[in-house]
Order: C-alpha cells, then structure tokens, then sequence
C-alpha cells in the first residue's frame, strides 16, 4: 500500500486562488499503480476546475482511460499547463478554457468552445468550487454568500444547461460534492449549504434525465489535499488538516479520481444514477 503525507503540514505560504505548483507537499494526482483498461476511449470530458486538486486527477485519469479533454479553470495558467502538458504525453488532447463558471455567458462559451474543438460532450465533470472559512454566521458577508452559490450550485446548474444539448444518449454527469452536504460544518456555512444542494440537485437531475439515457452521479469526498483548502485556511489550521479521519490523513486526489473513472463508464456503472458516494478515509455515516 502506498504511503501518502499525514499531518502535521508545513506553511504553504500562498493564499486564494489556490496554486498546486506551490504547494508543500505536492498532491499525488498521476495514479501510478492505477491500471487503464480503455474504458473511456473516444470519450469528451469536459471538466471544471481541472487545472488542480480532484479535477486533475480526474482528467490525468481519464486521459489515461483514452478520452479528450476540456479544462476549465479560473486563472493559475501555470498549473493548467503542467497538467495539459502530462495528459499530452499520455497522447491525449487538451482544450483549455480560462474563465468563471459563475458567469453562465462563460458556461455557455466554455462548451461552445469543447464541441467546436471536439465535436460532442459525453462526460461533464462539474468540479469547481469556492469555499471560505468563517467563525462565525456574523462575518458571512452577502457577498460571500452569494459568490459560493453563484459558483457551487449556479455554475454547475449554467455548464449542465449548456452542455445537455450536446451529450448524447449514454453520456455521463458527475458532480463533486462534500462531506459537508452530508452532516454541515459549523465554519462553512455557506459552503456546506452549497453542498447540500448539489447532492439534490444530483438526484432530482439523475430522475429528469432518466429518459435521455444520461446519467448523474455525485462523489462526495472529506478533506483532500488540493490548494482549496490551504488558499483559505492559517498556517496553523492547515498543519492538522485531516488529521480527524480515521486514516489520520486528508485524501490525495489520485484516491479520489477513479471513483469518477467508475461513474463515467458504463462498463462499471450503466445501473448507477443518482447516487452520492461519500469517500471519507474510513469514516461511516449514520443511518
């Protein structure tokens, strides 16, 4: 079994948006003992948030299934490079999109963009995420607030909306949750809401797409190791980060991503829609 980094981490030193390339230590995202077998092959994702973080691994993987990819991210160039470099060696082709998913003018153009480039959409990863630690409900700003739904729910609802026209019958949509969805947090108020909706809008969209033959699933994750969480967060609240789970350690987004491997192929999953699969390192949900 491969070891991966446990607390206590050491200062990251950068703050949002979050940078992978300056992180210490460098999340594990190229899945070396992960065994390909084709199972995406002639597949188009488009993926959100896929510079860094889960939407890395995910696209690294998928790349490595076979499938193309569209990259959206919001503006570390220099990570959205390295990763289009590392999936151009596998042989794959990437697109990459700069932009907000806030902006439903710019979900519209992002999968203008991935069906000009490749032609259709079969797999829509909505990853992308905002998130901002605050003690108390008092210094949860309305702009806060509404920024994390506008990007959290509202984005994910613009790049379905967009993209739906041009994914054809056995197509897949995988959105990334929370934990949080599942039980809250008490310091991610507005984050923890945002999840919640997206694990119902998970499931009320798995029940309306039923009948276009797409399916819609959802992985809901505990503490990763992406520049999310050290973008917001002290040097000291980041030193234990993960430190609570029963494996003592946050996820690495390589464990992460073939769980969306798993829902994006029909070889593994044509009976799985609507599902919410919590990934928690050990941690069982009650009831």
């Amino acid at each position: 079994m491969r070891e991966y980094s446990k607390p206590p981490f050491p200062s990251q030193g950068f703050s949002e948006p979050g940078i992978e390339a300056k992180m210490d230590p460098k999340p594990c995202y190229q899945a070396p003992d992960y065994l390909p077998a084709g199972k995406l092959k002639g597949k188009i994702a488009l993926i959100t948030g896929g510079d860094s973080g889960i939407g890395r691994a995910v696209a690294f993987l998928y790349a490595k299934e076979g499938a193309n990819v569209a990259l959206v991210y919001l503006s570390e160039e220099e990570d959205a490079q390295e990763i289009k470099s590392k999936i151009e060696k596998l042989g794959g082709v990437v697109l990459l999109i700069e932009g907000d998913i806030s902006d439903p003018k710019f979900c519209e153009k992002a999968v203008e963009d991935t069906v000009k480039k490749f032609g259709k959409i079969d797999i829509l990863v909505n990853n992308a995420a905002y998130q901002k630690h605050r003690k108390e409900i008092e210094n949860v700003s309305v702009q806060q607030w509404n920024y994390t739904f506008d990007v959290n729910v509202h984005g994910y609802f613009y790049m379905t909306k967009s993209a739906l026209p041009h994914m054809p019958e056995g197509s897949s949509i995988i959105n990334t949750g929370s934990e949080t969805g599942l039980e809250g947090s008490k310091h991610l108020l507005d984050y923890a809401a945002t999840n919640a909706a997206i694990h119902n809008f998970t499931k009320s969209l798995a029940q309306n797409l039923i009948d276009k033959k797409i399916r819609v699933n959802c992985v809901a994750p505990g503490p990763v190791w992406t520049p999310l969480n050290p973008a917001e967060r002290s040097d000291e609240e980041i030193k234990d980060f993960g430190k609570d789970t029963p494996l003592g350690r946050p996820a690495q987004p390589e464990e992460i991503a073939p769980a969306y491997v798993f829902l994006a192929s029909s070889a593994d999953s044509s009976y799985i829609t609507g599902l919410v699969l919590p990934i928690l390192g050990g941690k069982t949900m009650a009831g």
